[in-house]
């Protein structure tokens, strides 16, 4: 189970302040191991480190939303050739932009014999 930081704090508190094991079982219901983790956890600088949150990608989003804006019925490898990458790739990253890219066929009139 994960424990938050300020939930780590508190028990390590809870601990320096004189209580036992046992207490701080009893208090927070964690073993001395999962006290003892937090605590290196805290004094390390742990949750101070910065989450990356977004990864770098081949395929710029903003680009290609753009591109697709600009040219509507371009297939999809035409696309995917300013990225250098495949037409999979440019349909599943529209996909992820909830573009897409089906188009119903042109009615076919059939001649009268």
């Amino acid at each position: 189970m994960a424990y938050s930081k300020d939930y780590r704090e508190r028990a390590a508190a809870y601990k320096q302040a004189g209580h036992t094991f046992k207490q701080l079982k009893e208090a927070f219901g964690i073993p001395s191991e999962t006290y003892y983790n937090g605590k290196k956890r805290i004094e390390s600088g742990y949750y101070e480190i910065p989450v990356k949150r977004e990864r770098s990608r081949k395929i710029d989003k903003e680009q290609l939303k753009q591109a697709a804006a600009e040219k509507p019925d371009a297939f999809l490898r035409e696309l995917a050739v300013p990225f250098n990458c495949t037409a999979a790739a440019a349909r599943c990253a529209l996909g992820k932009l909830n573009i897409t890219r089906k188009k119903s066929p042109l009615p076919i009139m059939k001649s009268q014999n």
